[in-house]
């Protein structure tokens, strides 16, 4: 155990000493979106407008949350591996050392978790601070950083399985910004028909907005969503250790 542990610190170190350099501008970047998002549809669209016995300031801000930890963390964990695949030529240098497989997978997942966490964290104090009926517990930290952590494997598998930056470019147009509007971040789930909710049900993004939305509002928790966003880890993992079996042949 001691040893995969240190697999993986080492594999993610790599990785946060880069973050270390670039921190200023990498936390910038990532804000930049989810504050236009609040700005646009908490005030702009949704002044005055209730949602669910709450105002849309408050109904919004914790699926921009999720947004945000889906977007940084898919990015974070998926752009590094990319870069160390194409440019650097890096990484099959890492696939040769004697690094477990598993070791690489959740290593280079983290640098996601890492850069999800804080800026979706940033956006949360941010919300706490315009809408005051928004509650930070324990339990919604420890399901923001399962949020990040199931987007960073998301990440990792996608660029596992992509060999180009065009096929990625193409991947978050036709997969990813449908997933950012249509995930029940903007806009109640019970408002759209059945067929189109159980399609929007089988979406990551879906179940971390519902799952963090009801404990920043003290609503009741949907245990099955949490659920299903444990098995979407397991899911994505288990895709990332079939991808990199492959690689290593």
């Amino acid at each position: 155990m001691l040893r995969f542990l240190n697999d993986v610190y080492s594999v993610f170190w790599v990785d946060l000493r880069n973050l270390r350099h670039h921190w200023r501008s990498t936390l910038a970047t990532s804000l930049v979106q989810p504050l236009l998002y609040l700005m646009a549809f908490g005030y702009g669209l949704g002044g005055g407008i209730s949602l669910e016995g709450v105002s849309y300031l408050a109904f919004v801000i914790p699926g921009i949350v999720s947004l945000t930890a889906f977007s940084t963390s898919f990015n974070g964990a998926a752009s590094k591996l990319q870069v160390d695949r194409f440019f650097y030529k890096s990484f099959d240098e890492l696939l040769m050392s004697p690094v477990s497989i598993y070791s690489i997978i959740i290593g280079k997942a983290l640098i996601g978790v890492l850069r999800g966490f804080i800026s979706s964290s940033a956006i949360l104090l941010v919300g706490v601070a315009l809408s005051p009926k928004l509650i930070i517990s324990l339990w919604l930290v420890l399901v923001l950083l399962a949020s990040c952590f199931v987007f960073a494997l998301f990440g990792v598998l996608v660029a596992l399985v992509i060999n180009s930056h065009q096929g990625m470019s193409t991947f978050s147009n036709v997969v990813l910004l449908p997933m950012t509007f249509l995930s029940g971040t903007f806009f109640s789930l019970n408002q759209i028909p059945d067929v189109a909710k159980a399609l929007l049900y089988a979406l990551p993004l879906t179940h971390s907005s519902s799952t963090l939305r009801a404990l920043a509002l003290n609503a009741p928790f949907p245990w099955l969503s949490f659920f299903i966003l444990i098995g979407f880890a397991a899911a994505f993992f288990t895709g990332c250790v079939l991808a990199l079996k492959r690689a290593s042949v």
